[in-house]
């Protein structure tokens, strides 16, 4: 038995802040969730963070409105 990975809808990213839309199948229809994840990099490797700094906020904001408006634009 072999199992796919869900592959998300959408991802946006500015700068090193990264939004990712994922798509759910609902009885009432497709629902739409959004992560969001910080990049940096560990020596050679390249990790994600759910902790946001101060200089990451604003842009986190343009990253959910961007979602938000491509949600939208799904219905």
């Amino acid at each position: 038995m072999t199992t796919t990975k869900q592959q998300p809808s959408k991802e946006l990213r500015i700068a090193s802040v990264k939004a990712t839309i994922w798509a759910n199948e609902t009885s009432a229809g497709k629902r739409y969730n959004v992560t969001l994840a910080r990049l940096y990099r560990d020596e050679e490797q390249w990790r994600t963070s759910d902790s946001l700094g101060r200089d990451d906020l604003l842009t986190a904001a343009k990253l959910l409105d961007q979602a938000h408006s491509w949600i939208c634009e799904q219905d």
